[in-house]
């Protein structure tokens, strides 16, 4: 944690220069391989987090650029949105509102003008990631807010909220009446307002959509052959060409709602338009596999309307291949995203809550040095007196006892304080690790709270599946608990030399960061440590930067080499 006295405005502009400097030089901030999580090793990614959070902490003593630093909040909350580190996004987004908020008064209506677009989007993103953690009143609030920001802008801005807030209520609320009134609504104002923006021909998607759901086919179908001739000229707004892509989806929904209404000539007529469209994204390789896919269930479905059933299975097989095909790859993909994504997490929330008690901890250190220094002197104080008042009541006893006397009393006071001190300091650290272990109880323990809440309000045949699992997850836990406890006392017994040296070397390592010491040492993988420390690869890795912090080591010094080489 800075101190404000310790680093002026311009000290940490430059050392914010200073260290986007150094990261731009494995992942500069305008390239895209920057905002995939693939793009980064396990390593990496610590060094790159390490350096963003400190950028990050050097962000509130800027003081005379405050677009310098909203731009650097808005890009960090996009950054960790992208990459996948959702509650941390969510943090940069709220700390870039609230700076703006703060600092609007200082901007050109200029400036200001051209922050509109971003403050939509970020309110867009923020509600989204609102979303993903089931925080759906936060979400609503944030679609809300996005909403009035724009009810006062002439842009494509406003209908894109009011759609996204209608996307909320069916995708995720399942409230289709709520989402078709806020569909409806934003497709006035953009057939009114921006009738040539691709936004129209979205949002009559998603109309069509629910009318599928209530079984309006005739309505959705309408809808459907609007896009479909809608794409055939129109222009995308950011790739300034045509989307080939959304309009063979369309001719595929509108084939498709045809046959549902047992219009076959139509859907014949549409069919051989469409075949002519997709010969052409063919030999100008515009032809998506998704693309493909919807063109092969249409394909199939109307050949198996007109009785062609041998064409028809062809068209499936060949979509089933490619289906599969694509599936492999995705889920190759999703596994090796996930893979790595659980090597590194961060929780911001708790890393500020150690350097906070850091900071805590040493200042009462301090106090305690004063009050042992006062303890001594007092100590010795009365001993003083107490030598005093022997000596009137006993004249045998001469001045030399006296002196030894006195020093034994000094020896014993002082071992006692500075035995008091390791006790303190002892109960210090089981503290801080009795808090962490009482943090990955509470989150095992809303774990658990999910799933008796899935329980109650889930469906009846799968309950008896859900008490399965939340049987064996209690008998895990009461399992791994035994067991760790075994393993920590044999571990501790066989480390005795080495807890001694650390501890001289880093006396203020907790417990739990000596055992992670001991475990790293083993050259343990970290899936095995978080196992046996029964804590996620998130608190793992959070558990290691504090180390790090509390061990001082440069960005260049990996954690591992320097314990096996201590």
């Amino acid at each position: 944690m800075i101190s404000q006295q310790q680093v002026t405005s311009d000290d940490a502009y430059k050392e914010y220069q200073r260290l986007s400097a150094a990261m731009a030089k494995s992942f500069p901030e305008d390239a895209m391989k920057t905002y995939y999580r693939t793009s980064f090793s396990e390593r990496q990614l610590e060094i790159y987090l390490s350096q963003h959070f400190k950028r990050l902490d050097l962000l509130p003593f800027i003081t005379d650029r405050p677009t310098f630093v909203m731009d650097a909040y808005l890009h960090s909350g996009n950054w960790f949105r992208a990459i996948g580190f959702v509650a941390q996004s969510i943090i940069s987004y709220n700390d870039f509102f609230n700076f703006y908020k703060a600092h609007q008064k200082e901007l050109t209506p200029k400036q200001i003008k051209g922050y509109n677009s971003m403050i939509s989007f970020a309110h867009s993103n923020l509600a989204n990631n609102y979303e993903q953690l089931k925080y759906l009143d936060s979400a609503a609030a944030e679609h809300k807010k996005n909403i009035r920001f724009n009810d006062t802008l002439s842009t494509i801005s406003h209908p894109s909220a009011i759609n996204n807030y209608g996307l909320f209520f069916y995708w995720t609320k399942k409230d289709k009446d709520s989402a078709l009134i806020n569909f409806k609504l934003a497709y006035d104002i953009t057939k009114q307002h921006f009738p040539s923006n691709t936004l129209s021909a979205s949002i009559r998607d998603n109309i069509a959509d629910i009318y599928l759901d209530q079984n309006k086919d005739a309505e959705a179908r309408d809808l459907y052959a609007m896009n479909f001739e809608f794409y055939k000229t129109a222009i995308e707004e950011t790739t300034n060409a045509r989307d080939i892509s959304r309009l063979i989806s369309a001719g595929a929904q509108l084939i498709q709602t045809n046959l549902n209404i047992e219009n076959i000539e139509q859907a014949q007529d549409v069919f051989s338009e469409l075949d002519t469209i997709v010969a052409n994204a063919k030999t100008r390789n515009e032809f998506m596999p998704n693309s493909k896919l919807e063109y092969l269930s249409a394909k199939a479905n109307l050949y198996k309307a007109q009785n062609k059933l041998y064409t028809a299975y062809a068209a499936l097989e060949y979509k089933a291949f490619l289906s599969d095909s694509l599936a492999a790859v995705a889920a190759q993909q999703d596994s090796q995203w996930r893979d790595e994504l659980n090597t590194i997490t961060v929780d911001r929330v708790a890393l500020k809550f150690e350097i906070d008690r850091m900071e805590k901890e040493s200042e009462i250190k301090s106090q305690k040095t004063a009050l042992r220094f006062t303890t001594l002197i007092s100590s010795a104080f009365i001993i003083f007196l107490l030598l005093l008042f022997l000596g009137r009541r006993q004249h045998l006893i001469n001045a030399n006892s006296k002196a030894l006397l006195a020093e034994q009393h000094l020896e014993n006071a002082a071992l006692k304080v500075e035995q008091l001190h390791l006790e303190i300091e002892s109960k210090q650290r089981d503290l801080s690790d009795f808090a962490l272990n009482l943090t990955q109880n509470q989150q095992w323990a809303e774990l658990f709270a999910s799933k008796l809440k899935l329980l109650k309000s889930g469906d009846p045949k799968i309950r008896h599946s859900v008490l399965e699992a939340l049987e064996l997850d209690i008998k895990n836990k009461v399992q791994l608990d035994s067991d760790t406890k075994v393993f920590y006392e044999r571990l501790d017994k066989l480390n005795d030399a080495f807890y001694s040296h650390l501890n001289s070397k880093f006396p203020n390592l907790s417990k739990n960061e000596v055992r992670l010491c001991s475990l790293i040492r083993l050259k343990m993988d970290s899936n095995r440590i978080a196992t046996l420390q029964n804590i996620t690869l998130a608190s793992l890795n959070t558990s290691r930067y504090r180390m790090r912090k509390k061990m001082q080591l440069a960005d260049a010094v990996y954690l591992d080499d320097f314990i096996q080489q201590l």
